[in-house]
């Protein structure tokens, strides 16, 4: 049986981006014949359009932990929060992910939703910091402890997808129910 894993959709081809467009990464294709991909786009599921406004992490001491920030999740030129109703979501639907059985997440890089570091979190009074996660990551990482976690771009290094592909598999060793 091959191990379900999750995906940022984007990456898959599907045109889910704010700006309609995708992220098809060749990497993440050429593991479709190892794993049963479990696509998640984590905008569109929280009810953001396609195409959408962009969003980013905003620091502020009253929100939501994102790595080592507090941050709000809002919109680039409306500045419309969606920081509650992302942040609802994403634990519900990594709640959900994890009944799933899922053994690992290709995430895409950067992103203010599926980042699992590095991503700009902007500032009032001084420049942006790739000090956050993104809010659906964040999610995922509180439910699902140890869960195995990939950025496409690292996919590129075969010893990283090696290294990650092990990593689900005993991951999935380890979480299945045996029979």
């Amino acid at each position: 049986m091959k191990p379900r894993v999750g995906i940022s959709r984007c990456l898959l081809g599907d045109d889910v981006r704010y700006d309609g467009t995708n992220k098809r990464s060749r990497a993440v294709i050429a593991l479709g014949d190892d794993v049963e991909w479990v696509p998640v786009c984590p905008e569109v599921e929280v009810g953001m359009g396609v195409p959408r406004e962009p969003i980013q992490l905003v620091a502020r001491t009253s929100r939501i932990q994102s790595a080592d920030e507090r941050v709000r999740l809002q919109g680039v030129h409306s500045g419309e929060d969606w920081t509650t109703r992302m942040r609802y979501w994403a634990r519900d639907r990594a709640e959900d992910l994890s009944a799933q059985g899922i053994s690992g997440f290709v995430l895409k890089a950067r992103s203010p939703s599926c980042g699992p570091s590095g991503v700009l979190v902007h500032h009032r009074d001084r420049e942006a910091t790739p000090t956050g996660r993104g809010l659906f990551a964040e999610a995922l990482a509180f439910a699902m402890p140890g869960l195995p976690t990939i950025v496409e771009e690292a996919l590129e290094d075969s010893g990283a997808r090696d290294e990650f592909m092990r990593r689900v598999r005993d991951f999935a060793d380890r979480t299945s129910p045996r029979r």
